[in-house]
């Protein structure tokens, strides 16, 4: 007995032992996986992982993951998941199903009791559930024993359910409908226990994924919305955000798919494609600080003048035409004893040459001021100072402008004041589009308030690149851009793809009344030229020709008949 004694502790001691090793290396499996579950961001992924590593603990042949669908009136049950080692190769197709308690899933998800079923064959006649036997039918496959539990987050809510069917003897062994009794066993009170646990584990993770989703969501709302408040400002520039999104994403992807050459240290991961279609969609959100009058400018002056002008030469019309009566009547008075000729005479009327000379004289300066107006509805033009046609009369258009700058007319107060003021004189002398150098400074603020704007909103770690890329869209590569000066090395490459995006469809637009569109060939020979002065990348405009990433936009290049033929 006493010699006995030792080898009998040593036995316990190994069990113990051994028990110690199989809980410590449960521990290390279930740590495992809870890292594995929260370090997944992709919520089919994630279910996935929940089924696999809880059919691993369990020796589990097959098993589901139902989610709740609470997103209509009536809740749903989505069967999103089924893993099965016996049959592989066999195929998934996400599908709802009414959330009732006559199905095993549904049962447990609106009671949250847990069913653990030796075999789901024979089930007791007084349970509202029951096995759907149509998947054993058609593969065939028989179920023997099933684990079905709730998965519940930190706020006890069940979000969706956990299935598990056939417990293997051994996890090796294929399952068929001949073996299936032989193979499997019920599920233990342990296992139960452990899954539950981890089922509780996996819902925290699935409504982190979800919290994670809400927020994307969330972004992608803000984001769409600060695109309309753009396009609500500034109607003219309609559709521009969205297009020169398309544009960067297609051009990041491809800079980041080059392996040779200068962009071959160019990659961009989904979370940084993300980033700069966000910088892309903002890029000119600045503009909400601009005027509306300066933002949806179409001529040189504004609408509001060009009114004031025209009642000016009405005006100065009518006050010609009065001063010409008013001469007439003051030259009949005068010349009251006169004796009238006959009109058939050779020497004709001396008063009605005079009247007819003084009608003369107020047409011709009537068919001046005519002209004055016409030429200034010319001036008014945006580049109309650029055009060929323009330039082949520009000393005799200088020599106009020069008078009609000095040109008077009495006001209704009796003030002579000018035709033209000095300030709307220089907005119609503007030699290139239709703003003044400071309605261009204004325009070019937008940048900053952009900037500034997008740096106070609080952007996760993934995306807190948006505000400085947004910021460089107007940079160039030799310092000469705006509104900071940068150069090359200085500029992100994102911002360096951004603006290439961004100059091709403000040439291409049909939507801006202020300029014609440019066709594609147009202007890709424009970027090429910009890149040839060091303003914007030529790598980046080679590929943007080359992978011809216009095409997102439905633009292609028109066809070569001379090629073709």
């Amino acid at each position: 007995m006493i010699a006995s004694k030792p080898l009998s502790m040593s036995l316990e001691s190994q069990e113990l032992l051994e028990v110690s090793t199989e809980k410590a290396e449960l521990i290390e499996q279930l740590l495992a996986i809870g890292t594995a579950l929260s370090s997944s961001n992709n919520l089919d992924e994630l279910l996935h992982l929940i089924l696999s590593k809880s059919r691993e603990i369990t020796c589990s042949d097959a098993g589901s993951v139902y989610l709740i669908d609470r997103s209509n009136v009536i809740p749903k049950l989505l069967f999103k998941v089924a893993q099965n080692d016996s049959l592989p190769r066999d195929s998934f197709q996400e599908f709802a199903m009414p959330l009732t308690k006559k199905s095993l899933a549904g049962y447990v998800a609106l009671t949250g009791e847990s069913l653990n079923l030796p075999d789901a064959y024979q089930l007791p006649s007084d349970v509202p559930y029951q096995l759907d036997r149509s998947f054993d039918t058609s593969m065939p496959y028989r179920t023997c024993s099933v684990l079905v539990l709730p998965m519940q987050d930190q706020d006890r809510e069940i979000i969706g359910v956990l299935q598990l069917i056939n417990r293997k003897v051994k996890s090796d062994i294929v399952l068929t409908q001949q073996n299936a009794m032989e193979v499997t066993q019920p599920y233990t009170e342990w296992e139960e226990r452990i899954v539950r646990s981890l089922a509780s584990q996996a819902a925290i993770s699935i409504e982190r994924n979800h919290l994670q989703k809400s927020i994307e969501n969330l972004f992608e709302g803000f984001v769409k919305a600060s695109v309309q408040i753009i396009e609500a400002r500034d109607p003219t520039t309609s559709g521009h955000s969205e297009r020169v999104a398309d544009l960067t994403v297609r051009l990041s992807q491809e800079a980041s798919a080059i392996n040779v050459g200068p962009l071959r240290s160019i990659y961009f991961s989904d979370r940084q494609i993300q980033e700069v279609r966000y910088a892309a969609l903002l890029h000119d959100f600045g503009k909400v600080g601009i005027p509306e009058a300066i933002l949806g400018k179409q001529k040189k002056l504004y609408p509001s003048q060009l009114e004031v002008i025209r009642h000016r030469f009405a005006l100065a019309q009518r006050t010609l035409e009065m001063e010409c009566a008013q001469t007439k009547f003051k030259y009949l008075v005068e010349h009251p004893s006169h004796t009238h000729q006959d009109d058939s005479s050779s020497s004709g009327c001396s008063h009605c040459e005079k009247l007819e000379k003084i009608d003369t004289q107020l047409a011709q300066t009537i068919e001046t001021l005519n002209y004055y107006w016409e030429l200034l509805q010319e001036l008014n033009e945006p580049d109309v100072l650029l055009t060929r046609e323009f330039q082949a009369f520009s000393e005799e258009t200088s020599a106009q402008l020069a008078a009609l700058s000095q040109y008077t007319y009495r006001d209704v107060d009796g003030e002579t004041k000018p035709l033209i003021s000095q300030a709307e004189m220089e907005q119609l002398l503007i030699p290139r589009g239709n703003l003044t150098p400071q309605e261009r400074l204004d325009i070019e603020s937008h940048v900053t308030h952009t900037y500034h704007f997008l740096e106070r909103i609080p952007w996760t770690k993934h995306l807190k690149g948006v505000p400085a890329i947004a910021y460089g869209h107007h940079e160039k590569l030799d310092g000469s851009g705006y509104p900071q000066g940068l150069k090359q090395d200085e500029i992100p490459i994102q911002s360096q793809i951004l603006t290439i995006s961004d100059i091709y469809d403000a040439l291409t637009a049909s939507d801006r009344p202020y300029k014609r569109r440019l066709p594609v060939n147009t202007v890709l020979h424009i970027l090429r030229q910009e890149a040839a002065k060091n303003k914007i990348n030529s790598d980046l405009v080679e590929l943007f020709e080359q992978r011809q990433v216009f095409t997102v936009l439905g633009h292609t290049l028109p066809v070569d008949v001379h090629s073709v033929a």
